[in-house]
């Protein structure tokens, strides 16, 4: 195949691990308790497993492979959907009916995960949005814009690209009514950075509602682009085993918390009677026949989204559409697996253990025991290391080793991974500490899956290994120009620096330029609470569509402080990544680099160490109790970016959605310079 295979093979790559996963697929439908996942469907694209169906929309594979650039459309139905969802507390099924992404590239049996859209740096992504859900009596005018409403209105939202903000592209600012279709036309530029992004409906005041019902999916971005000496390339084009593209996986985590109701419209729960003498929810519970349902924000007895919420609900998360799900690997195989969380309110803390025997069989009845019970009877050993490769799609200067993966809502992980020997593995969501998670509670493990690996070869030594694998593909894939470059930087502990698709952001770019500040804030003594975002020249305020909150200077590169008054958010910012530069604890300590530690508060939080250096478009904002009922103590996380190529309005917010939908998000513009140091203002 040569120095570097096409996307004819990169296809049929994937053709034939599709079709190895339906076979999987297949073997789980016969054993009930194996919901085995696969890679989501591709949409638009003709696969084994859509094969036979009506098309909406053309074979693209064809195109693809003779083009460099195409034409991409798509289409994305906007319906209410019935289907069901596998409910660890009761060893059954639930019926749902969820506001979902549907039509005929959606898996019948998996629903609530929208397919993948793929594509290549230098076409054009049309989406063709068709929003089929009834009228919406909660879509009024005249009512608080940050009170959550429109539950039926929707649009479209690409997290991470690097596209327009306006007009027919990454518009967030749109409304897509019931009733109403509109085309987004994403034209993605041939310098793109290949990588791992997704879309999500964005719609203020029904985000959470319709995000929480599994409208996302996967956004992939390929890469073809071999590095040379004078430009990086594509971490794809390294990724290679004999010719042929290392294991894809695209795993989508969501968090659907659904509930079943009440003849007065009230969430059906199970309390106990707490300490303080009070009813105490601990699980959201669903009767013979119920069909449960994501129609309100909180209910009149105050439950629905909010602090606690998915503990309290009992609800697990899924991967692909699937819960308590099944994967398929192969011992002494590399693979790429790429984690989404596509989720609301909820931190992952993604573990691999060996499972026992046991296990397997107990994993059938997890409603018996929790998940801290469960992981230490039948997950057993040391966590299997990882290799973290890219950070919400953007490829790192160098691999980092890791046994636990922390993925905040809105976040993205690639990972290298590879099983030491066959057997099954639990997929954990390990304990993590109480300050680092978005709920502020001390949840324990949770199991998210297992891993069934099959047999292949043992691996002793597993850093060893994927370095030895990488230097043997740079070797075949890499041009002779960069290739001793490349093999050198893998030697010197995985670096990857010849596929970074940005450059660091200097001193001499931001010097003399004032700083951009965000603090974060809910006040919790205003009728009703504000969720608020403030900045170096106002204090925190909830968000107002037709105020701009900053302009920006096309051209420019700006350094950002970020903060956060009260508990802790996901900061994301649309259109321009950014780099982090550093993220200080309360007393002033920089625990971003490699081999930190993070333990202000007394506990040891594994997700910043690392990150110094790292581009990214979503990131953790944390405040800490270092004492029961004190004051919350901000980090200070510095970062640096530049605004490039795109002008135009859109957002930045917290991507706890229930926050956002409810006033947390600023507009943000960017605008083109007079030339004289200032800001142009049109042709005036």
């Amino acid at each position: 195949m040569g120095r570097f295979a096409t996307r004819a093979a990169i296809r049929a790559g994937w053709r034939l691990g599709a079709a190895v996963a339906a076979l999987g697929f297949g073997l789980g439908v016969a054993q009930a308790q194996d919901r085995v996942v696969s890679n989501p469907r591709l949409l638009g694209v003709e696969s084994p497993e859509n094969a036979g169906q009506p098309k909406a929309v053309p074979n693209l594979i064809a195109a693809a492979t003779t083009a460099k650039s195409a034409d991409r459309p798509f289409d994305l139905n906007v319906v209410y959907t019935d289907g069901r969802l596998y409910n660890p507390a009761t060893l059954s099924y639930d019926k749902v009916r969820l506001r979902s992404y549907n039509g005929t590239d959606v898996k019948p049996d998996a629903p609530y995960v929208a397919p993948t859209i793929q594509a290549w740096p230098g076409d054009t992504v049309r989406v063709n949005l068709d929003n089929q859900l009834p009228a919406d009596p909660s879509c009024v005018t005249s009512g608080p814009v940050n009170s959550p409403h429109c539950f039926n209105g929707t649009n479209l939202h690409s997290h991470g690209l690097w596209v327009s903000p306006t007009g027919n592209s990454d518009n967030v600012l749109l409304s897509i009514n019931p009733g109403v279709q509109f085309e987004y036309e994403y034209n993605i530029p041939r310098t793109h950075p290949a990588g791992t992004f997704w879309y999500h409906t964005h719609r203020h005041g029904s985000t959470a509602l319709q995000v929480s019902s599994g409208m996302a999916g996967a956004l992939i971005i390929r890469g073809e682009r071999l590095p040379t000496p004078t430009a990086n390339g594509d971490l794809d084009t390294l990724l290679f085993k004999s010719g042929r593209s290392m294991p894809d996986e695209v795993l989508v985590f969501q968090q659907i918390q659904y509930a079943c109701l009440d003849a007065a419209g009230n969430i059906k729960v199970k309390t106990v009677m707490g300490p303080d003498g009070k009813p105490k929810v601990v699980a959201w519970i669903c009767d013979k026949g119920d069909t449960g349902v994501i129609e309100t924000y909180e209910d009149k007895n105050g439950n629905g989204f909010g602090p606690g919420s998915w503990g309290q609900s009992g609800r697990y998360t899924s991967i692909n559409g699937e819960v308590l799900a099944t994967l398929k690997a192969k011992a002494g195989e590399l693979a790429r697996w790429r984690l989404i969380h596509a989720g609301v309110r909820d931190t992952l803390s993604v573990q691999f253990v060996p499972m026992t025997d046991a296990g397997v069989k107990a994993m059938e009845s997890l409603a018996a025991v929790d998940g801290d019970a469960f992981r230490s009877a039948n997950c057993v050993g040391a966590p299997v290391p990882v290799h973290v490769v890219a950070s919400d799609g953007l490829t790192m200067a160098q691999a980092q080793r890791a046994t636990t993966v922390t993925l905040q809502p809105g976040y993205r992980n690639d990972l290298l991974v590879v099983f030491p020997k066959a057997g099954n593995y639990c997929m954990l969501d390990a304990a993590t500490p109480k300050s680092a998670t978005v709920n502020g509670d001390d949840v324990g493990t949770r199991l998210l899956g297992k891993v069934v690996v099959a047999k292949g070869q043992d691996i002793a030594n597993i850093p060893a290994f994927v370095t030895a694998e990488l230097v043997e593909a740079a070797r075949a894939q890499m041009p002779a120009a960069v290739r001793v470059q490349v093999i050198g930087d893998l030697r010197d502990g995985l670096k990857l620096t010849r596929f970074v698709p940005h450059q660091t952001v200097t001193d001499a770019e931001v010097a003399g330029k004032p700083r951009q500040e965000v603090t974060f804030n809910i006040d919790v003594k205003a009728t009703p609470t504000a969720f608020e975002v403030g900045s170096q020249d106002y204090a925190p305020r909830p968000y107002k569509p037709d105020r701009i909150d900053r302009t920006l200077v096309l051209g420019q590169a700006q350094e950002w402080v970020l903060k956060s008054d009260f508990v802790s958010h996901p900061f994301h910012i649309h259109v321009n990544p950014f780099e982090v530069v550093a993220i200080l604890d309360p007393d002033g300590k920089d625990v971003s680099a490699p081999g930190a530690v993070d333990s202000y508060d007394g506990t040891v939080d594994p997700q910043y160490p690392g990150l110094k250096g790292v581009w990214k478009d979503t990131l953790w904002v944390k405040s800490v109790q270092k004492v029961k009922n004190g004051p919350y103590m901000s980090y200070t996380l510095i970062t640096r970016t530049r605004y490039e190529r795109y002008i135009g309005e859109y957002v930045l917010h917290c991507h706890i959605l229930d926050h956002e939908d409810q006033g947390m998000m600023q507009n943000v513009e960017i605008v083109l310079p007079n030339g004289a140091g200032g800001v142009a203002h049109g042709h005036h």
